[in-house]
């Protein structure tokens, strides 16, 4: 009888960051090694870091009950179009989550989510689909986080946040706790640059950057 097939979508630098966590996690479910792949467009080796490498039409015409794949592309906006092609053919959503994540009380998550190690979730928080925190970063309580967003390393989200989809957050940031009721909102598809301070919402789109961020101004 076939067995299930699992992959890291994307053989660059986060998901070989990603591929240990996930050949850790399927292993405490009694999955075999080989059936584990890394699956990436663009030509390369025939194995990385001991997994084998797979196009996509590759990974498609590989004997299995069913594909797993999680998409470890740093982009919100190729992830989603990633996520429609794997829907389209089949491919099931699968999330992969460090063994020392924290996650408290009441916590949602969306399909697909990768969640790096020591990364904390506190209570009552809503995380949408395929959201990437990366290591050290934390969500703290009444926070909404939407689809694709992009947590890099060391983020910190404080309480009563909205963080509306495709948003990228970068290394350090830190964005001030809302109020109940009022939360600060990072908006759709808006990015905050690495070690920013944002003390107040951030509109759909922008570019903010210091401390405290203010939008980045084209000349």
């Amino acid at each position: 009888m076939q067995s299930n097939l699992y992959a890291v979508y994307g053989a660059s630098g986060y998901g070989r960051e990603v591929m240990p966590l996930a050949r850790q996690q399927l292993a405490q479910a009694g999955v075999a090694p080989d059936r584990l792949v890394f699956v990436d467009d663009a030509p390369g080796p025939a194995q990385i870091n001991g997994q084998r490498l797979l196009t996509y039409a590759q990974f498609l015409a590989e004997p299995a009950a069913a594909r797993h794949a999680v998409l470890a592309i740093a982009s919100g906006g190729v992830r989603e179009k990633l996520a429609q092609r794997c829907t389209q053919d089949g491919v099931h959503a699968w999330g992969v989550s460090a063994a020392n994540v924290v996650r408290m009380d009441a916590v949602a998550l969306g399909e697909g989510v990768i969640l790096s190690p020591f990364v904390t979730l506190t209570s009552n928080i809503r995380i949408g689909r395929h959201f990437h925190g990366n290591i050290y970063s934390y969500v703290a309580h009444d926070c909404v986080i939407g689809d694709f967003v992009t947590f890099a390393p060391g983020v910190h989200c404080n309480g009563n946040i909205v963080v509306e989809d495709h948003a990228y957050i970068g290394t350090g940031a830190v964005i001030k706790q809302g109020l109940p009721g009022q939360p600060l909102v990072i908006g759709r598809g808006a990015v905050v640059g690495m070690g920013a301070v944002v003390t107040k919402s951030v509109a759909p789109g922008a570019t903010v950057v210091g401390n405290p961020a203010r939008p980045v101004v084209c000349a």
